[in-house]
């Protein structure tokens, strides 16, 4: 059974910095792409952040520069981390597994979900 569980979110004033954590099992960690989604109330789930099975990475515009997604192999842990975070980073930020194909950007190519972690960025 794939678990993802996510970690680290929490309530950071404008400009502050936050380090997610996703811990994956039952699966080979490493062997499937990898994202970050968030979603915002009255939103829709965007994705953010992908790692894809040869480490490249790729994120949404509005996050470039400013976060960065990496991986811990050994540990079977996905981060995100989130400088420089402004009021419109606010959301739940979701752990994803198992791309399925298409725009990765969009919530139904992939296949697995952790429960998110809630992060609130204000002064």
């Amino acid at each position: 059974e794939v678990q993802l569980v996510e970690s680290g979110g929490g309530l950071v004033q404008p400009g502050g910095s936050l380090r997610l954590s996703c811990a994956a099992s039952g699966f080979t960690f490493g062997s499937i792409w990898m994202a970050w989604f968030r979603q915002a109330p009255g939103k829709e789930r965007e994705g953010v952040a992908v790692l894809s099975i040869n480490g490249r990475t790729a994120y949404v515009d509005s996050v470039k520069g400013r976060f960065t997604i990496s991986q811990d192999i050994a540990k079977s842990t996905l981060y995100l981390q989130m400088n420089s975070l402004k009021p419109e980073d606010t959301a739940m930020y979701y752990c994803a597994a198992a791309f399925t194909g298409g725009d990765w950007r969009a919530r139904a190519t992939f296949r697995y979900w952790g429960q998110g972690t809630e992060v609130t960025v204000s002064s």
